[in-house]
């Protein structure tokens, strides 16, 4: 198997477990995706338009900053980006992280946790950030989905061409 890396933004934690497990189950690095000014339980309140997260849900042209980069990248064939679904799409701080590196050659495979929605534009919105990578078609799981289960979706994912 190839170098791969779980890679996540997680707002409330909820995203983080489900990406804690995917990496404990296909024995992948983990890198958190830190947002250069964290989001409060405020700025992420969807129902309020002025919200952070709405205002820059709203512009899909914003690029949050990030605090950390990930080391090492070049070594990753594989990398499983996953997030919260944010206005049926990943929120734009996915497409700064896959901004930061040159991505091309790799397989990029989305996993999202979400209160509701599937993956929406997801990959279509994502596609201008990663050229020349495979971007593959994602899955939106529950967070407490299981080692098992994952490894299962995870080994299926990463053997389609």
């Amino acid at each position: 198997m190839n170098k791969v890396l779980v890679t996540y933004f997680s707002a409330t934690g909820t995203t983080a477990r489900l990406a804690e497990n995917l990496a404990s189950a296909i024995h992948a690095d983990i890198h958190e995706i830190l947002p250069e000014i964290p989001y409060s339980g405020k700025d992420l309140d969807w129902t309020d338009k002025k919200s952070r997260s709405s205002a820059e849900m709203s512009d899909k042209a914003f690029r949050p900053a990030i605090a950390n980069k990930a080391e090492n990248m070049e070594r990753y064939d594989t990398v499983f980006i996953a997030f919260p679904i944010w206005w049926y799409v990943a929120p734009t701080i996915i497409n700064t992280f896959l901004e930061q590196y040159d991505m091309g050659g790799k397989t990029i495979i989305p996993v999202a946790t979400s209160g509701g929605s599937g993956m929406g534009n997801t990959n279509r919105e994502l596609a201008p950030s990663c050229p020349g990578a495979v971007l593959k078609t994602g899955k939106v799981f529950p967070a407490n989905t299981g080692r098992e289960a994952l490894k299962a979706w995870a080994e299926d994912v990463m053997s389609r061409k």
